[in-house]
């Protein structure tokens, strides 16, 4: 079995990492203004707020994708105006393939920053206040530094999670090559192929190496958190 990637085999790498990038990138300020709410706030409805977060965990990623290409289609809610005012879609293209990706990484990412926030003694911010700092000053130089170990774990986790979406992505964007076609649409597509064997263990394996690392260094963040040794 060949173990050099060809250059499709490369861009389809190229284009994960990029989706996955970008889709973490741009989920992690909502991931950490919903974490922060759900840790800290005390409002009506916030279980259901924390239940819908959460619905990608459960619902069937092809249902998450349909729902995506009906807001983003050029007359969707979201698809419309951007159409309209900007001359912008996202169906096809990679941004779409990113938008779907930081979708179903959101609730993970979520989940680790509130639990990290949850941690921060509460007594410890007490007495920055006591001491004459402000809630901004209190959240810059105690909330944040103590929860950010679990910040970059979430960040990591989603980053992972990112990179092995398959349905939500292939049901909004398809599978266009060079453009959507991440590694598990890649994988899937070189299943179909009479022969494409060898693609489909290089693809694998490089896809086992990128999930691999994420976990052991959300992990190693994890307990560096929780004062564990790694």
């Amino acid at each position: 079995m060949p173990l050099a990637l060809s250059p499709d085999e490369w861009e389809v790498v190229r284009l994960s990492l990029l989706v996955g990038g970008v889709a973490v990138a741009a989920t992690l300020p909502v991931a950490f203004g919903l974490a922060y709410l759900l840790a800290r706030g005390r409002f009506p409805g916030r279980l259901l707020l924390d239940g819908i977060i959460h619905l990608p965990l459960v619902l069937p990623p092809v249902v998450t994708g349909w729902l995506l290409l009906i807001a983003f289609a050029p007359r969707g809610m979201i698809g419309g105006p951007l159409e309209r005012w900007f001359g912008v879609s996202v169906l096809f293209r990679w941004t779409g393939a990113a938008i779907a990706a930081g979708v179903m990484a959101l609730p993970l990412i979520v989940r680790a920053i509130r639990l990290s926030i949850e941690a921060v003694d509460r007594r410890i911010e007490g007495a920055a206040r006591t001491l004459g700092a402000g809630r901004l000053d209190t959240f810059l130089t105690v909330t944040l530094p103590l929860s950010l170990p679990g910040v970059l774990a979430g960040t990591v986790l989603g980053f992972a999670r990112a990179l092995g979406e398959f349905g939500a992505t292939i049901t909004f964007v398809s599978n266009v090559p060079g453009e959507t076609r991440t590694l598990p649409i890649a994988i899937y597509s070189a299943l179909q192929v009479p022969g494409g064997d060898a693609q489909v263990w290089r693809l694998a394996a490089i896809s086992v190496v990128l999930s691999l690392a994420a976990l052991v260094v959300s992990e190693a963040l994890t307990r560096r958190r929780s004062g564990h040794v790694v």
